[in-house]
């Protein structure tokens, strides 16, 4: 995590990927808090996994913004990662950030 975030929320309260994922979208449409948006920020700043998961919502939102088909890998990644959310609900996976979703 970057220092400035690091001020900014002092408690140090960190995100796991579950509850990114819960408000991913949100926080990518720009409709978190402040103190939400920095600690998803954070988050996807240290967690490949969801970096990436975010990379492919950004990359589906702006083919439908452009009236495209998604590239259908995309979509597939992004189902995979839900699927191993589902199958893993809380679970901590400490290890598997190097892991791109859905593998």
């Amino acid at each position: 995590m970057s220092a400035w975030l690091r001020r900014r929320d002092p408690a140090g309260r960190r995100m796991n990927c579950l509850q990114v994922a819960r408000v991913l979208q949100a926080y990518l449409d720009g409709e978190t808090d402040e103190i939400t948006a920095r600690r998803v920020a954070a988050h996807l700043e240290d967690c490949r996994r969801c970096g990436l998961e975010a990379s492919v919502y950004r990359e589906i939102k702006s083919a439908l913004a452009r009236r495209e088909q998604p590239d259908a890998g995309a979509v597939g990644r992004l189902r995979g990662f839900g699927e191993v959310l589902l199958r893993h609900g809380t679970e901590d996976r400490a290890g598997d950030g190097d892991r791109p979703p859905g593998a």
